[in-house]
């Protein structure tokens, strides 16, 4: 049993390491600002009764399904940046992409903050809105 639990893990780690390449920092701290982002989410809405993702501002599993959906998308937006990295003899696109997901993880675990009455200094406050700012602009568009 011990060798097929062995073997098995090294096959997902093995899996995993060829799409997403070395395990660094950024990664881990993506992955870390993920959870966070929709542990945050999933409290603004079921203790605080204030998400925008539904119209009664509860808990609703099709907009936290959807939450799941976009965090696979950027996971699959960092398996680009990597494979981007891998053909272009480079290694610094999957860095990049971490790090703009990063910041958008952040200011959305920032947000939820603000949902739950946490008091946010002015300058984030400003920088959330001009991140809601631009996306609504390019919905327009």
């Amino acid at each position: 049993m011990k060798d097929i639990l062995t073997v098995v893990s090294g096959l997902i780690g093995g899996f995993f390491g060829y799409l997403f390449g070395a395990w660094d920092k950024f990664l881990e701290a993506l992955l870390i600002f993920m959870i966070l982002d929709y542990v945050s989410g999933f409290i603004t809405a079921a203790f605080f009764g204030n998400s925008p993702k539904s119209v009664s501002g509860k808990l609703l599993s099709s907009a936290m399904f959807k939450g799941l959906c976009k965090k696979c998308m950027i996971l699959i937006f960092v398996i680009i940046g990597y494979k981007l990295d891998a053909l272009l003899d480079t290694n610094y696109v999957k860095s990049m992409v971490v790090f703009a997901f990063i910041i958008n993880e952040l200011l959305s675990i920032i947000e939820n903050a603000g949902r739950m009455g946490v008091p946010i200094p002015d300058v984030l406050k400003r920088a959330i809105e001009t991140l809601n700012h631009s996306q609504n602009t390019d919905k327009e568009e």
